[in-house]
């Protein structure tokens, strides 16, 4: 008996996100089979019938917030009868069957490689009254072959490749999303199309090191040429990717982004450190010398350019001049913002044995100078824009906080978070112009009158609740045979 034929179509589901975009976009994916198989999304405030949480295994603390997250549902399940509840994403994969005996209340557990699993999954623990763990080893369905439920109406994910090929001494993310398997551009732009035709405005092209794209299939040059074609699907306005290595950044994709107008000057390029000697033990493949040439070369091809970065403070064996290294580079690279982290051990990594681990307080301490010394650059990248005319792509859900002051949010072409005056009849998904008026550290504020507002069919899909979706999207994969009726990455490139 099938999904669909089942007690499904009367269920309700939930999905919780942990993590990078690609979780984020699996998300979708697992919303988007639930719908297909007949469940329906809870409303706000409801107890859910089913409750997946799609879970990070890249900081420390992950563990920790999985398990006391399901210590949390434990009571709901027992009074809420015929409840079930789902774990899946990267610390699934890791923990497997630990998991159930950790929290033997929850009912399946599943892997990055068989997100499509998941209703049957369900329908399967029901059905035998037992939890239920599936962990595929190697991908067998490329994730945007999978159905999705979008969560914007004007702004969509789009995967290229799933994996990495690195080794990363600090990073566990390859051994749970294994190799890189690259999609056919073909398949890419077909989806893309897909949402365009939907009315999305703007699409962020997703992979755990997107620049790496090609290898599979042996195409040197591949991402700047999907850049090019995507730039010339027409009603795609916004054209933005992440993560690219510095290893494999190359000229032709600064050309791409310099000479495709949909193509957004934003880029997000992980420098992790700024010591040559950590950069090797990181198994980064590249120096600090080459990163700041990279930065050189796109702001000479798009001074415009908002370049963000990763960096981890505290990996074992850093020395007060290794620190040293780091704050000298981003100090010179400018960057309008940064995700800093501090170190944290994840087993299974090479750096989680190394010599040198650093105590808390040393990790603690320079991690506040360099947050101190990255807001400071913000701020004044920030306040530098202040008088320039900005168009801004009204954003759902990041200005809610200013609506009693009558504010909307938008994103900038060059990523930039702006807070900006309401006006009568603008909605999340429309474009509007209007002059920066005040920088901050994090955002952009624009409190004079709107220059000029352009309703979309975004605007009104998302006025109207429609949200786009996209269903069987580019079924082919080199090698693998695909069952008919998934994207993601990031952050570790």
């Amino acid at each position: 008996m099938t999904s669909t034929q089942t007690e499904p179509s009367h269920r309700t589901y939930r999905v919780r996100t942990y993590g990078c975009q690609m979780n984020v976009h699996d998300s979708e994916r697992l919303s988007g089979l639930l719908e297909d198989a007949g469940y329906t999304a809870a409303g706000d405030g409801d107890e859910a019938d089913v409750v997946v949480l799609n879970t990070c295994a890249v900081r420390e603390n992950a563990d920790n917030k999985l398990y006391g997250n399901l210590g949390q549902l434990r009571p709901v399940k027992a009074g809420h009868p015929g409840m079930q509840i789902a774990v899946g994403g990267c610390l699934a994969q890791k923990d497997r069957a630990t998991i159930v005996d950790r929290a033997p209340w929850v009912d399946v557990v599943f892997g990055t490689h068989n997100v499509g699993s998941l209703p049957a999954l369900l329908d399967r623990a029901r059905h035998n009254a037992e939890a239920q763990v599936e962990i595929k080893e190697a991908l067998e369905v490329f994730p945007s072959s999978l159905p999705a439920k979008r969560d914007s109406a004007h702004s969509g994910w789009v995967s290229i490749s799933v994996g990495c090929n690195n080794t990363c001494t600090f990073c566990i993310v390859p051994a749970l999303r294994g190799k890189e398997r690259d999609r056919r551009p073909g398949d890419v732009l077909a989806e893309v199309q897909a949402l365009v035709d939907q009315g999305v405005l703007e699409v962020t092209l997703l992979g755990q090191n997107v620049n790496a794209y090609g290898v599979e299939f042996r195409e040197r040059g591949a991402f700047a040429d999907l850049l090019r074609s995507a730039g010339r699907i027409e009603g795609l306005e916004r054209i933005r990717f992440t993560s690219p290595h510095p290893r494999e950044f190359t000229d032709d994709v600064i050309e791409a982004m310099a000479q495709t107008p949909a193509v957004c000057h934003q880029l997000h390029m992980p420098l992790q450190s700024g010591s040559d000697d950590v950069l090797r033990r990181m198994r980064r493949g590249y120096r600090a010398e080459r990163y700041l040439g990279i930065i050189d070369r796109v702001r000479a091809a798009m001074p415009d350019a908002a370049i963000t970065t990763d960096v981890i403070v505290g990996f074992p064996g850093e020395t007060e001049a290794d620190f040293q290294g780091t704050l000298d580079v981003v100090a010179a690279s400018r960057f309008s913002s940064a995700f800093t982290f501090q170190y944290s051990k994840r087993p299974g990594t090479p750096a989680a044995d190394m010599e040198g681990q650093l105590p808390k307080e040393v990790v603690q301490e320079r991690y506040m100078r360099l947050t101190a010394l990255q807001d400071e650059i913000s701020w004044a990248e920030n306040q530098a824009i202040v008088g320039r005319t900005v168009e801004l792509l009204v954003a759902s859900g990041e200005g809610s906080k200013d609506a009693d002051r009558g504010r909307l949010s938008g994103r900038a072409r060059d990523g930039r978070l702006v807070h900006f005056a309401s006006a009568p009849g603008v909605r999340p998904g429309d474009v509007v112009e209007t002059v920066v008026t005040g920088g901050k550290p994090h955002f952009l504020l624009a409190d004079g009158p709107l220059l000029s507002h352009r309703r979309t069919r975004a605007g009104d899909a998302g006025e109207a609740g429609v949200r786009p979706t996209t269903t069987g999207v580019g079924l082919g994969m080199p090698g693998i045979g695909l069952p008919a009726p998934l994207p993601a990455a990031v952050g570790c490139a």
